[in-house]
């Protein structure tokens, strides 16, 4: 039995089915600006925390892949700093880390004193989202702030520079290239509205 007959036979119209997926596949993606980042950081007491929204923000990591990051999974490919990352389904992916960021988080994990398997955040998921909401009041953002959302944010970022959906697609660790299409087609909106703001009548 098919997917189409199998949704019938359970009194579902396959068709209605797969239009709610298109337009929430086209649906825009919420997402911060650079700015709004700096500010979030600018806001936090403590430098861990800086640390985790710079990481989450520049390597879109899942909060869980974020939070069982430790200084060995720092790697090395064609002489560019890399992470190796456990995520969904115990599947090994490497994730491009930013010079500067592998910088902060050895300098971190050195005067820290953690160990090469330690983790460089010692909190649980909800902890980080109250950090992420701290930030976010004292930042005064009004903006709901969360993990995933900076992980969107890295995504719109990365996907605008490069233009390589793929690309980005194993960058996040995506099963499929309907969530990467998301961020495709949120850009594509955004672009398609400045053109047709610059269209004037006369009055």
């Amino acid at each position: 039995m098919n997917k189409p007959q199998a949704l019938e036979k359970r009194g579902k119209n396959p068709i209605v089915v797969q239009k709610g997926w298109i337009n929430k596949t086209s649906f825009p993606v919420r997402y911060l600006v650079e700015e709004e980042v700096k500010q979030l950081c600018e806001a936090c007491k403590k430098e861990r925390n800086k640390l985790l929204i710079v990481l989450l923000f520049q390597t879109g990591l899942r909060i869980s892949e974020a939070l069982a990051l430790t200084p060995a999974s720092i790697r090395n490919f064609e002489g560019k700093p890399a992470m190796e990352i456990v995520g969904k389904g115990k599947k090994l992916r490497m994730v491009a880390l930013p010079v500067n960021l592998r910088e902060k988080l050895e300098s971190y994990a050195y005067r820290a004193r953690i160990e090469p398997s330690g983790r460089f955040f010692e909190i649980n998921r909800s902890r980080a989202w109250q950090i992420l909401n701290e930030a976010r009041k004292a930042a005064g953002i009004e903006k709901r702030v969360f993990p995933h959302l900076l992980r969107h944010s890295d995504a719109i970022i990365r996907l605008r520079k490069t233009g390589n959906p793929k690309a980005l697609q194993y960058h996040l660790g995506h099963n499929t290239p309907a969530m990467t299409l998301r961020y495709l087609s949120t850009l594509t909106q955004e672009d398609a509205l400045r053109v047709q703001q610059e269209v004037s009548f006369e009055e």
